[in-house]
């Protein structure tokens, strides 16, 4: 099975580098495997790559980047020439809770610490352009993220930390003009001009119709938006980057390796041509670009899709927009470990996976890093998380030995043809969307979307199945499992602590001038002339509120409304258990002869929470299970969701829930249904549940509770008992 280290088959000094000397490692091979052929040791990744056991020179024969250098073009080996020999990565966590006072507090800690730049974290409520009074964000205020509605929000929150020496990174896409706007007001009133703000903003709209799903406005419009940003940026802030193209998300959707490094190329690609369709120059904005992985457990393909990256993007961008400056080619990226890795059960073990996963990001040569706290399957991380979380990186820098080599895994006979594999397949890919006409063009048609909802149903299929072994979870399980302190936070008084101070901010401000400045807003909006960030600014300087600047512009554009699609066939066609299978499908069989219908139960997501690969998972495998299913639209509130169900005739109605508004949500759609005289419709619970809420949901009305890792047959099966017990009652 192994090829041949050497062309003409001789012999060196140093091993056996002779094709007789790899037969005679077959020949070892099989006698170790008991007669069976070495080939069997390749593994598939799931993106279709093969995995050999072993790799030699041969294997670097005709690859065309073997011996490049860091900091040159293609930048394969790193896009800076010393990279962490010279300066390791930052240090840059991601966080954000409760309020501004809390966050402000958490974060001056975290810098004292050794934390060398912040991430902000915001809650959904302001994700989604809502101020904390709007009625259809009771339950999301502050809980998986801090609120900000205004310039004050955001003064408080960076109190007392010098914005002009420290680098700040916003994850904000869909009201990411009234966010930007509030930050530079902020800035400014603290004494740091524009000009001094270094750090970046997400602004990665089109990601968002694929898989997080916190946008405000249709693709388009957006899009105008993302120009808006990366011209401002261009001109007044050349310390910011404008834009960060990001994966991230996608992988934690259920993209796979191939699918996240080739769907973000292709975002970025579409992103430059809208900069230069505002008549940008591409030097005066694309070495300002940067980029945001997602680091999973598969090891060497994450090393080898953040090596393969930088060189697709240095390629197709010298190949479309002949840019003169070298900084333009470059692709610079933060990276963040794993959520979706992270597991309820036997969670310390998420402590190794956290920092497996750390070291591929630094082994692929990121520019900064957040990882995770061991506690985030279930919560916002504890201080404690927190610190353990913090202290990984601390530790790989300046204990490991990892910084001292710049690029290590170059000329590895195996990363080296594993890099190469993965460039072709996400090219491939890429040329598949360029295609469709671009990536706007084909999220409208739904391809990405689609290809990454089978992607997390197969992956979810062979967990449930045990094969992809979860330690904790799938093997090896405890017996019992110790309760996990968690962070909680107390939604009602963040969200009457925010309200008053929105009181406030109307009282105290000069309205005329507020009215001026949005209607200025909606103005450009429908001219489409101008720069909507500038008008932005002007309108969060007199104390216009984030949700006031968002509305200012659905007026014109509107508010996004996406069709639910979901796949069919794709978990059944992956699960291997067929027994568990079938002893699930005869009793959902069961049910419909005894009953006159199959089960029909209601997925929904309540709240402001986009996140829905839980959702679409579970649609999927119940309806393959043989479950009737409706999906409801993203973003229902408790009482509409409690309409659907009855205008639908279902069973039951199954929450997901990911961003802890789940107390406050869940009871009041079991009150939404009793008041309606619906309380035969059973409510189930799954997703992100601390084990000590379960009693709570539990009196609150729930029938079943589902956390992170029960497999979907054990479920339903679940939701069938419950069903049965109701019809007999």
């Amino acid at each position: 099975m192994a090829k041949s280290s050497s062309k003409d088959g001789s012999a060196k000094s140093g091993g056996v580098k002779t094709t007789e000397g790899l037969s005679d490692w077959d020949v070892l091979a099989g006698k170790e495997l008991r007669g069976k052929s070495a080939e069997e040791l390749t593994r598939t990744s799931p993106d279709g790559l093969p995995i050999r056991p072993l790799y030699t020179a041969a294997d670097l024969e005709g690859l065309e980047h073997t011996d490049t250098l860091p900091g040159l073009f293609p930048f394969l080996r790193g896009p800076r020439a010393t990279m962490y020999a010279n300066r390791p990565w930052t240090l840059r966590q991601y966080a954000g809770f409760s309020t501004a006072e809390e966050s402000n507090a958490f974060y001056k800690a975290n810098l004292a610490a050794g934390q060398q730049g912040l991430s902000v974290a915001f809650d959904l409520a302001t994700h989604r352009g809502y101020d904390s009074d709007h009625p259809r964000v009771s339950g999301d205020v502050g809980k998986a993220g801090v609120a900000i509605d205004s310039v004050e929000d955001m003064k408080i929150l960076f109190q007392d930390i010098p914005l002009d020496e420290v680098t700040v990174s916003m994850t904000m896409n869909g009201a990411v003009i009234p966010v930007l706007a509030s930050f530079i007001v902020a800035g400014e009133e603290q004494g740091v001009e524009r000009s001094q703000l270094a750090g970046t903003i997400q602004n990665d709209i089109l990601k968002e119709f694929m898989v997080r799903n916190t946008y405000i406005y249709p693709p388009t419009p957006s899009m105008r938006l993302v120009a808006d940003i990366i011209e401002y940026t261009a001109q007044e802030m050349p310390k910011f980057n404008s834009i960060s193209i990001s994966g991230y998300h996608m992988q934690e959707a259920g993209a796979t390796t191939v699918q996240e490094l080739a769907f973000t190329i292709a975002d970025g690609l579409e992103y430059a041509r809208a900069a230069i369709g505002k008549g940008m120059d591409v030097d005066r904005f694309a070495g300002r670009l940067s980029f945001f992985w997602c680091i999973g457990m598969n090891f060497y393909l994450e090393i080898a899709k953040m090596r393969a990256a930088r060189r697709i993007w240095a390629e197709r961008m010298q190949a479309e927009f002949s840019p003169k400056d070298e900084r333009s080619l470059m692709l610079r990226t933060h990276c963040q470990t794993s959520g979706a890795s992270l597991t309820e059960q036997d969670p310390m073990n998420n402590v190794i996976r956290t920092t497996v996963e750390a070291m591929a990001a630094v082994f692929g040569g990121t520019q900064s890093l957040h990882t995770n706290g061991y506690d985030e399957a279930v919560s916002l991380p504890t201080d404690t998380a927190a610190r353990v979380a913090r202290n990984t990186q601390l530790i790989l820098q300046e204990e490991s030995g990892i910084p001292a080599v710049v690029d290590p895994w170059g000329g590895s006979y195996f990363m080296e043809s594993l890099t190469e594999s993965v460039y072709h397949a996400a090219n491939e890919l890429i040329d598949e969307v360029e295609g469709l006409g671009g990536m706007t063009k084909a999220i409208e048609a739904g391809m990405p979307k689609l290809r990454i909802e089978e992607s997390a149903t197969r992956r979810q299929a062979r967990v449930d199945t045990g094969e992809d072994v979860i330690v904790g979870v799938n093997k090896y399980r405890l017996d019992k499992e110790d309760q996990l302190e968690v962070r909680d936070i107390d939604n009602t008084a963040v969200r009457d602590s925010q309200i008053k101070r929105l009181e406030q901010i109307r009282a105290s401000r000069d309205s005329a001038a507020v009215d001026k400045a949005l209607s200025h807003i909606t103005e450009l909006a429908r001219s489409g002339e101008g720069n909507l960030l500038d008008a932005a600014v002007e309108a969060a300087r007199v104390r216009a509120t984030v949700g006031e600047i968002s509305d200012a512009m659905e007026e014109v554009f509107s508010r996004h409304r996406a069709e639910v699609r979901s796949v069919s066939g794709v978990y059944r066609s992956v699960y291997r258990d067929e027994e568990g299978f079938e002893r699930v499908t005869k009793a959902v069989e069961g049910f419909a002869e005894e009953h006159g219908r199959r089960p029909r139960m209601l997925i929904v997501k309540l709240g402001q929470d986009g996140h829905d690969r839980g959702m679409k998972v579970i649609a999927t495998s119940f309806a393959d299970l043989g479950f009737d299913v409706d999906v409801g639209p993203l973003f229902q509130t408790p009482a509409e969701a409690a309409q659907q169900a009855i205008d639908n005739d279902v069973h039951a109605i199954g929450v997901s829930s990911q961003a802890a508004g789940h107390k406050t949500l869940v009871p009041e759609l079991v009150e939404a249904l009793r008041e309606a005289g619906a309380s035969e419709i059973a409510v189930v619970v799954g997703g992100i549940i601390p084990p000590q809420d379960y009693e709570f949901l539990r009196e609150a009305g729930v029938a079943a509770i589902f956390g992170p890792g029960t497999p979907a047959p054990e479920a339903a099966a679940s939701v069938l008992e419950v069903l049965q017990a109701r019809q007999a009652a």
